[in-house]
């Protein structure tokens, strides 16, 4: 497998806006997958956040994906 050099910024904003961007496909690749596995994804997500030991990064992970999912449903 060829191993790609995904550098990001050092910049706050920059950082932000390609979190946002990752935020953004996330959401059109589950609304292309179909409701079922969509679905299924997200459950998924839902227990790997459960089982994180760190509940700085679990709140920052949940909330994350809860916006995911309100953009998913509209």
């Amino acid at each position: 497998m060829i191993r790609h050099d995904f550098t990001t910024q050092q910049d706050v904003q920059a950082l932000a806006n390609e979190v946002a961007g990752m935020k953004a496909l996330v959401t059109l690749i589950l609304k292309g997958m179909g409701q079922a596995d969509a679905g299924k994804v997200i459950i998924n997500m839902e227990r790997y956040i459960n089982d994180l030991k760190d509940p700085e990064q679990a709140e920052v992970l949940s909330t994350t994906v809860k916006q995911i999912k309100q953009a998913y449903r509209q």
